[in-house]
């Protein structure tokens, strides 16, 4: 019997998908840890592989995020391919703190809202 205190990935972090002028919008808010990073794993992924994917991820909603998220970005940015890109938005002071020490802001472009990655 489960305890009825233990939360799911899915009550930590919560993620939607949009597209917006042919770009994948995902918009992530909660915790990314090592029992939430599944789901925006599959969240950043793209649709077709064959294919180049654009994404922004909105981080606006991301307070808190481990080592298994910089796992899920990394792969992210690789499926996207040469042709494609992953871009962040909104990452909160913290969490683009772990980003810079990793060196991930070189890899994966981070602008301040949607708006400003849609614009690039």
């Amino acid at each position: 019997m489960a305890d009825r205190n233990e939360e799911t990935a899915a009550d930590r972090l919560s993620v939607d998908r949009a597209t917006v002028d042919g770009v994948t919008v995902v918009t992530v808010n909660g915790e990314v840890d090592h029992h939430t990073s599944g789901v925006l794993r599959q969240a950043l992924g793209p649709d077709d592989p064959a294919e180049p994917t654009r994404t922004v991820a909105d981080f606006s909603g991301v307070a808190f995020m481990d080592s298994s998220g910089i796992n899920v970005l990394i792969a992210a940015h690789q499926a996207h391919g040469p042709a494609g890109w992953l871009r962040l938005a909104g990452v909160r002071r913290t969490v683009l703190r772990t980003l810079e020490i990793v060196g991930l802001t070189t890899l994966l472009p981070c602008y301040p809202s949607v708006e400003d990655a849609l614009r690039d």
